[in-house]
């Protein structure tokens, strides 16, 4: 377990200052910091699908590019739709011929009844084959309707904001109902960790988060805390400004309040070197002393630097500064 100290925290009074005197050492109360691997991730992560099958004839992104919601990312064509279009276009020409003629027929129909040449049976069996027809060109165009919204949906649409993550498919490639074109990350990035199940009730939202990417060191908030535990270990999320976005899924190393602990702190200007040993001046029995002493992590507060004696003085202990 690698176990680090914040070398600014924020609120920490420690027990000195920068004035010359002397000091009663007392414990003071430090977090516990455990160091992981945060992983920057878009917070929505969604799937541009085709929605027909066919062969991508135009593909107008590329990992990397930024899209809007509604954007035309591919085309999908396929070709049978064409020849569906024009089929139903030659059903509904001849449609249309049968119906002029079946108009025809009834118009006759309705002179002669009226010189008794013909029957009303006749003239009523004229008018159901004209509503047959022209149901008939009502479903034909309907059907028609479909095919035409069918290729039309053959453009593949950008799902909503975002950056392009990836692009499994390439031009010419054939593709099924429902495939992946794109992989869209959008709603923001943010930082995702994976901490060890022991220290589950030890996170805190909200709780202040030290990182460290790309050379610079950020702080960050614990923004949500997942309910479920997966492979012993509890996903949360983290927040953070100014964070290095070009690339997604880069691992950055967090640090981030699993406890905290009592522990004994003096100005560094306290210490003396010499030999390779650390030695800090005490008062015992009104003289000064130099007692050594075994350091720990440096903690600053308030511009006061100071630093953890792991072994050597004790709480009570007045130690001499500078």
């Amino acid at each position: 377990m690698i176990r680090r100290l914040i070398p600014l925290l924020a609120g920490l009074v420690l027990p000195f200052s920068s004035q010359a005197g002397t000091l009663t050492v007392e414990p003071v109360t430090i977090p516990e910091l455990k160091a992981v691997y945060g992983q920057v991730e878009a917070r929505d992560s969604v799937l541009a699908r085709a929605r027909i099958g066919g062969t991508i004839v135009e593909l107008r992104v590329t990992e990397g590019d930024t899209v809007k919601a509604g954007d035309v990312i591919a085309a999908v064509k396929d070709e049978k739709i064409d020849f569906q279009i024009k089929a139903v276009d030659a059903q509904l020409l001849g449609l249309a011929a049968s119906l002029r003629n079946a108009l025809a027929e009834l118009d006759r129909a309705e002179r002669l009844i009226r010189s008794g040449a013909t029957t009303a049976q006749r003239r009523d069996q004229l008018r159901t084959e004209v509503d047959v027809l022209r149901n008939q060109i009502a479903a034909t165009e309907a059907q028609r309707s479909v095919l035409v919204q069918q290729e039309s949906e053959g453009e593949v649409l950008a799902p909503g904001d975002g950056r392009v993550l990836k692009v499994p498919v390439t031009r010419e490639a054939v593709v099924l109902p429902g495939e992946v074109v794109a992989t869209i990350g959008g709603g923001g990035f943010f930082l995702r960790l994976a901490i060890p199940e022991r220290h589950a009730a030890a996170l805190k939202q909200g709780a202040a988060i030290r990182i460290t990417a790309a050379g610079k060191a950020l702080t960050g908030a614990l923004a949500k805390i997942y309910p479920q535990i997966e492979n012993g270990r509890v996903v949360a999320d983290v927040e953070v400004r100014d964070l290095d976005t070009q690339f997604v899924n880069a691992r950055v190393l967090v640090e981030l309040p699993v406890g905290s602990r009592q522990a004994i702190v003096v100005p560094r200007a306290a210490l003396v070197t010499r030999s390779g040993i650390d030695f800090v001046r005490v008062s015992e029995g009104g003289e000064t002393v130099e007692r050594a002493v075994v350091t720990g992590q440096p903690i600053d507060s308030d511009g006061v630097a100071g630093i953890e004696i792991l072994t050597g003085l004790a709480a009570g202990d007045i130690v001499v500064t500078p």
